[in-house]
């Protein structure tokens, strides 16, 4: 993997670069839209690919490692030949999953052992078979193995997470760096920087992870729960530390401001479930501010659901119909409001970069951070 910087903001830390991956280049600012459990809902590989025109999307270790399960997708070739998608996959390794089932998991400075959302039995992840597990779904980007520390969580708890998640992202990179990709093309690793909102923790966690030398680094830890003030704080300090030639990752972030602040910051790459799960509850994000489809004002609205969005859903279907598909608990909303909230994003980062590179991002973020965040 490689990554170009092609082009910086003067008046911020906004940057443009093209990633390099063996199945294909990847433009950033990028949002990659999540596929948790090797889908993006409700969204077929065409549309991400036409409609939406993702680059890259997400799988995630936890859930493909219980359901379809290894055997499936070794045997299938992998991930990409499995679903169809012959772009660039990152696999999140699971961290956050074992974190979300605090009740059903236990640390351990092996790894973590948890039971299973689906059917209560027993595993293990460890550093060195997250690893494993991430060869043989076979991402182009792997994550490393990491806790996810909740928030709030006082200063002791925060260092001792943060120190195990060290302990074990050396153990991710010796078996990493001891093992081969299975299907012919290359892997990365990412370590994660953790530290919860501790400025002397962050950094510390962000200059060891630059020392480990990878060829792209995380920001995790953030977006569960702290103000939004604090994100921000911790994202731009860690910017500072973080090597400028290689690309930044800040995990499950966000809203389109949070996205929009984020590339000011310096972050290159962003992934949420908001825009496929809110669109599924008839939230729509527009290039004029959110709409709640399900209001009454939509009945009788003929106009696109979006005309700035070069979409088919989008310059296609009129807001009335929308609503009455929501309304009517149709299949057919989800999909057409989960690939619109797609499109936008990918939209939306796309005029991020597009402004890196001519000039004037700073006062195009300012108006676009106050515009998407109106409730229409």
């Amino acid at each position: 993997m490689k990554f170009k910087l092609e082009s910086t903001d003067p008046d911020s830390k906004a940057r443009a670069g093209v990633l390099k991956t063996d199945h294909g280049d990847i433009e950033t600012p990028i949002f990659m839209p999540v596929g948790t459990a090797g889908t993006v809902k409700a969204v077929h590989q065409r549309e991400l690919m036409d409609d939406i025109k993702a680059q890259i999307i997400l799988g995630n270790t936890y859930h493909l490692y219980l359901r379809p399960g290894l055997d499936i997708l070794q045997k299938a070739g992998g991930l990409h030949k499995f679903n169809g998608w012959n772009k660039p996959i990152l696999t999140d390794s699971g961290g956050y999953q074992v974190f979300s089932l605090a009740a059903n998991r236990k640390l351990t400075e092996e790894g973590a052992i948890f039971k299973s959302h689906i059917d209560g039995s027993k595993h293990t992840f460890t550093p060195e078979g997250v690893m494993d597990i991430q060869r043989i779904i076979g991402a182009d980007i792997i994550m490393a193995f990491d806790e996810c520390p909740p928030y709030p969580c006082d200063y002791s708890y925060a260092r001792t997470s943060m120190d195990l998640t060290h302990r074990w992202l050396q153990r991710c990179i010796e078996r990493f760096d001891s093992t081969e990709g299975i299907y012919g093309y290359s892997q990365s690793l990412f370590p994660i920087i953790q530290g919860s909102v501790f400025k002397d923790l962050r950094k510390q966690s962000a200059e060891f992870v630059a020392s480990c030398e990878r060829e792209g680094n995380a920001i995790g830890g953030l977006s569960v729960g702290e103000p939004v003030e604090m994100m921000y704080e911790m994202t731009d300090m860690v910017t500072d530390i973080l090597p400028k030639d290689k690309p930044r990752y800040l995990m499950g972030v966000g809203t389109p401001a949070n996205i929009l602040e984020g590339i000011a910051l310096g972050i290159d790459m962003f992934d949420c479930v908001m825009p496929t799960r809110n669109a599924r509850n008839g939230m729509l994000f527009t290039s004029e501010g959110i709409i709640n489809i399900k209001n009454e004002r939509w009945k009788d609205d003929f106009s696109p659901i979006d005309p700035n969005i070069n979409s088919y859903v989008s310059t296609f279907y009129s807001k009335a119909y929308l609503r009455h598909l929501v309304i009517g608990k149709e299949i057919l909303a989800a999909q057409i409001a989960s690939i619109h909230n797609l499109a936008f994003y990918l939209w939306l980062v796309g005029q991020a970069r597009e402004k890196i590179k001519s000039g004037g991002f700073l006062a195009w973020k300012n108006e676009m951070v106050e515009k998407v965040s109106r409730r229409l």
